[in-house]
């Protein structure tokens, strides 16, 4: 097997950015999730509830982020921010501490989505933990759902293809690493990987949500609920949710590149 795409979204809920290689942190691909807009109390935002947020589009180039939509001005967020105010967010149900991105940010993704809001950031200093019941102790991550890294094979999304009427593309699913892969759901039960020349373990495969409805082209909700729906037909699993990919910890550091060879270790 080897991999096909690797992916980083730096601000929660918004576009991919496709790479052709990326170093391999202790809390995932540099970059990936380390700003998220939340609400007045400090509770994330996510597209699962306000879709247009997917079409926001991001690139990441020298010392900034680029943010873009279509017919609105490009806005540019400082990789490294100047001292900021930090503020507690929360994410499901973890709090964790965030650096505010600041007051003319916040009204361009305010004006955006039609409400109030706010842009934080995730800086190297600030550390979120993942879950004790699936993690070790130190093991972090940024504002992704839970963990690190998620890897879905093509082989999955093939089998999942031929179940529906409309086909989906991989974007549906967000993830970070895919791999060609040699049978469907096969990193369902992957325990130990190495991609190249990084280790990862599999912790957790990933239950999926109603953010799989939104197509990434448009923002718009599909309104028979797919492919959620088809996935729940065949793919609900205990202790209760429909799963579609592996969520991962990286347990060395690295570099891995797109056409790297993917080995199962446990």
């Amino acid at each position: 097997m080897k991999v096909t795409e690797i992916n980083i979204y730096p601000i929660k809920s918004t576009r991919r950015i496709a790479l052709r290689e990326s170093e391999v942190l202790p809390r995932g691909l540099p970059w990936d999730r380390r700003w998220m807009l939340v609400d007045a109390d400090g509770r994330f935002i996510t597209a699962r509830q306000h879709p247009t947020l997917a079409m926001v589009q991001t690139d990441v180039k020298d010392d900034v982020v680029q943010v873009s939509v279509e017919g609105r001005n490009m806005l540019q967020l400082p990789l490294q921010p100047p001292d900021g105010r930090i503020t507690s967010v929360t994410v499901w149900k973890d709090a964790c501490d965030a650096v505010l991105a600041g007051a003319e940010v916040d009204a361009w993704f305010s004006d955006y989505l039609g409400f109030s809001c706010r842009l934080v950031q995730m800086t190297d200093e600030l550390v979120r933990a993942v879950n004790p019941d699936y993690g070790q102790a130190g093991d972090e991550v940024s504002f992704a759902d839970g963990f690190p890294l998620l890897l879905i094979s093509e082989a999955s999304l093939n089998d999942l293809n031929s179940r529906l009427q409309s086909p989906v593309s991989m974007r549906r699913f967000r993830p970070n690493l895919v791999v060609d892969g040699e049978a469907a759901y096969q990193e369902d039960g992957w325990r130990r990987i190495r991609v190249g020349d990084v280790e990862f373990e599999g912790v957790k495969n990933c239950s999926r949500c109603v953010f799989t409805t939104i197509d990434p082209d448009t923002g718009v909700k599909d309104p028979h609920q797919e492919p959620l729906r088809t996935l729940g037909t065949y793919r609900r699993q205990p202790p209760g949710g429909v799963y579609f990919g592996q969520n991962l910890i990286p347990r060395s550091r690295g570099v891995i590149h797109v056409g790297d060879r993917v080995e199962i270790l446990d």
